[in-house]
């Protein structure tokens, strides 16, 4: 095996294993043990500032990205090709990913900004708030930088070996390292900083991520029925009450 094979193995066949691995079992470690630190800690009661629009229009365009990856890796060609092509997948991703990352990007410029900016955030921030928002803004970027280099090729066939890379990892086939070899750098460095977000995913603020998940649950849990609890009163006891104002 030769040296670029050997580290194409190590960072496309093994180092997402470790991601996944310490993402899982990380995040239930933490749920379990430091439920106190499992929160996002708000800065809003030091400095409302740019914090709405940053937050808002970070967050819709991150959300959008995640499930427009997650559908677009992990959806086999044979789902939607009676269809669409995958060259037409890839326009529609290079336009709807263009918009949500631009949005998630600018928001997330603004956050940064504010919390690099103020002495009072500065000071109550902990290294891993910067870190996470740094390797954000750096992933927003090389995701950015992926739209050029994709529009050069149109025919949809480098998405179509990232998705078939994803999908190999995710159901523990081989043959996904093979895919990548002939990748440009823009996109080998996209997805090893995509994979890094989910290795210290579980020692920063964005565990709350799940309980955003979570709170789906809700939506689905059933209705509580809470009865009227029999109280033994004599006659006009209620009424008496309600005269009085109590």
């Amino acid at each position: 095996m030769t040296l670029d094979a050997w580290i194409n193995t190590l960072l496309f066949g093994i180092y997402p294993y470790v991601c996944l691995t310490v993402f899982f079992v990380g995040s239930w470690i933490r749920f379990d043990r430091d439920q106190y630190t499992w929160k996002s800690d708000s800065s809003q009661m030091l400095r409302t500032g740019s914090l709405r629009w940053g937050g808002n229009l970070f967050h819709v365009g991150v959300i959008f990205l995640f499930f427009g990856h997650f559908v677009g890796m992990l959806t086999p060609h044979a789902w939607y090709g009676p269809f669409f092509t995958a060259g037409t997948k890839q326009i529609v991703a290079m336009t709807l990913g263009g918009i949500a990352g631009l949005m998630a990007l600018v928001g997330l410029t603004l956050l940064l900004h504010r919390r690099l900016s103020d002495d009072r955030l500065r000071a109550t921030s902990k290294t891993s708030d910067i870190l996470i928002l740094v390797l954000l803004w750096l992933q927003l970027v090389l995701g950015l930088a992926t739209i050029p280099l994709s529009a050069q090729h149109l025919d949809g066939s480098m998405m179509m070996k990232l998705a078939d890379w994803g999908q190999r990892v995710v159901t523990f086939r081989t043959g996904g390292v093979e895919l990548l070899a002939d990748s440009g750098w823009v996109f080998k460095a996209h997805m090893l900083l995509g994979m890094t977000v989910f290795l210290v995913f579980p020692f920063t603020r964005l565990v709350h991520v799940w309980s955003g998940f979570g709170t789906l649950a809700y939506v689905l849990r059933p209705y509580q029925v809470v009865r009227a609890r029999r109280l033994n009163l004599p006659p006009g006891h209620l009424q008496s009450q309600d005269r009085r104002g109590v």
